[in-house]
């Protein structure tokens, strides 16, 4: 079962310096049938104008995961963790018990993200961030795994859930496979271009929640970049 969500239908806010689209309730957005995914708790697809940003603000009990897609993301938090994240890169915050954090956009251009949050499997922890480069010609025809909360996934940021966060390019044409399992769901969004997928059609920023599907294939229509959540 595959349920297409078109961005033009997602909810959303325009703050002037942040046009937001959410996946699943968030904010002002509130959608009782709308909650999550299994444990995907939330997907936004934020566009950040230039000298903006996110002021200091707390989360907690929460795996928050940051996906660049176009300009740079700038984060400093109460533990002294500072860094930049760029396009293609991923930054990875697990809040525990507690942690207080800002982000801005310190580019000259707008910055694109995916921000995911993903239920922990257990409350409370120490709070920790950290911050990957992910070069895309590393994931050119295939998924890689970028965060991740199992073992076996030793390059990958460590998440502190049951679930994996991956990315793909391929050129027009390419068609990949991913594993999925009848027991997991899985949500996919094109961060550009177009692709089938199982032989539904996504546009870019589409989402689409994947469940009862042992093997998932993406077929790109069009040069495409793919962020994949497979979780419980």
């Amino acid at each position: 079962m595959i349920d297409r969500k078109p961005f033009d239908k997602l909810g959303g806010a325009d703050h002037g310096w942040l046009k937001a689209k959410h996946h699943f309730s968030f904010a002002s957005y509130y959608d009782p049938n709308n909650m999550n995914w299994g444990a995907l708790r939330v997907w936004n697809d934020d566009e950040i104008a230039p000298n903006t940003g996110f002021p200091p603000h707390p989360h907690s009990d929460m795996e928050i995961i940051t996906y660049v897609r176009d300009g740079a993301i700038t984060h400093q938090d109460n533990l002294g963790n500072k860094g930049r994240t760029v396009a293609g890169d991923v930054q990875v915050m697990s809040a525990g018990s507690g942690i207080r954090h800002a982000e801005y956009n310190l580019e000259p251009e707008t910055t694109r993200i995916f921000q995911i949050w993903i239920e922990p499997k257990s409350f409370g922890g120490a709070p920790s961030w950290g911050s990957k480069p992910f070069p895309k010609g590393d994931r050119s025809g295939k998924f890689v795994t970028l965060a991740s909360g199992f073992s076996d996934d030793a390059d990958a940021l460590p998440i502190r859930t049951d679930a994996r966060v991956l990315g793909a390019t391929l050129k027009a044409g390419e068609t990949t496979t991913y594993a999925l399992g009848k027991d997991r769901s899985g949500y996919l969004v094109p961060a550009a271009g177009v692709v089938e997928v199982n032989g539904v059609r996504l546009n870019a920023r589409d989402g689409a929640g994947i469940k009862d599907e042992a093997v998932i294939t993406i077929t790109a229509l069009e040069d495409a970049e793919l962020v994949l959540v497979d979780a419980a």
